[in-house]
């Protein structure tokens, strides 16, 4: 026997279907439930920004980006959030994905306020607390700046715990590991309570040769849904777009927020959160202009090879979708 609808299900069922009855754009999105994308969603909705547009969107919580990746791949919903990385994986193995970039913001380099690590090379002999897996795209970033520096390996030189970005940040405040690379939000949490960054992700791709900072979170779909849904997806990345021209130039919206970010009761950190997000938002959008993401693509595969880039060291055209730009 099927579970009967809450409330709000049932509501959102209804509206749905009143949607569709009135022949209004839809769209099915994936959406991490413990994600910063909510803001966003959050920001659309409440401003009325998909209605404005006669768009319907059906919001899905997945638990994680992996996830999200599976319930795109089964059609389970129509969009989600991931990187440029796994789109172009996915185009070379003849999973048409493509994508539309929607952030910037990278993490970095953290440490307690009375770390005597200074600069990447101090980190030889240390333990470095990495959010994520071996195959963590800042990881082998912080790698290749390593090597380049000293002309050493850092995963020689130094050890690396990897774990979940709160548990990171926890070992970072007792002690467990001398260094933190970690999530851009985690980040601003650890600077909240007076650690230090010694030096971000956007940081040491500069000093690697590339200067300007590719989108590595995006807007992704299928090129069926790209074709068949042209009109409900601009719809959805005219109002994406709308947002992010909120978010950053107007404090009055984030106060809303401020429940949803985490930060109730905590002036201090929500303005971290805020100001940094406002760093990574994305104001432009050239499908033509991939250069950055193509520079970014090919160091992952030197450093990282297969395990993070996929069968192709070289970005897959179409990554990034041609059939919108702003």
């Amino acid at each position: 026997m099927s579970k009967p609808l809450s409330g709000a299900a049932f509501m959102a069922a209804l509206g749905f279907a009143h949607a569709l009855a009135e022949g209004s754009l839809s769209l099915t999105v994936g959406v991490q439930e413990s994600g910063t994308v909510q803001w966003e969603i959050e920001t659309i909705k409440t401003l009325g920004l998909d209605g404005d547009r006669d768009l319907f969107l059906d919001i899905r919580y997945v638990a994680d980006s992996r996830a999200g990746q599976i319930a795109l791949q089964t059609g389970a919903v129509d969009v989600i959030l991931s990187d440029f990385v796994w789109v172009s994986a996915q185009r070379s193995l003849g999973n048409m994905l493509t994508l539309v970039p929607h952030s910037l913001t990278v993490g970095g380099l953290m440490v307690p306020a009375d770390s005597n690590i200074e600069t990447v090379e101090d980190l030889e002999g240390e333990t470095i607390g990495v959010a994520g897996g071996p195959a963590d795209k800042s990881w082998i970033i912080l790698q290749a700046l390593y090597e380049s520096r000293t002309g050493k390996s850092l995963t020689e030189d130094a050890e690396a715990r990897f774990g979940a970005p709160p548990l990171i940040n926890e070992l970072l405040g007792s002690g467990g590991v001398a260094a933190g690379l970690n999530f851009w939000q985690w980040n601003a949490r650890a600077k909240a309570a007076e650690m230090a960054e010694i030096i971000s992700v956007k940081t040491m791709l500069d000093e690697l040769g590339i200067a300007e900072q590719p989108p590595l979170l995006g807007w992704t779909f299928t090129e069926d849904t790209a074709s068949g849904k042209t009109e409900a997806i601009t719809a959805f990345l005219d109002a994406s777009f709308a947002a992010k021209s909120v978010l950053l130039n107007e404090d009055d919206v984030w106060t809303g927020l401020q429940e949803l970010m985490g930060a109730a009761g905590d002036q201090p950190l929500f303005v971290q959160l805020r100001d940094d997000y406002r760093e990574g938002i994305v104001t432009s959008y050239d499908p033509d202009d991939v250069s950055a993401a193509a520079k970014t693509f090919a160091l992952l595969g030197q450093y990282g090879g297969n395990d993070v880039v996929g069968e192709s060291p070289h970005l897959a055209p179409g990554t990034f979708w041609k059939g919108y730009r702003k």
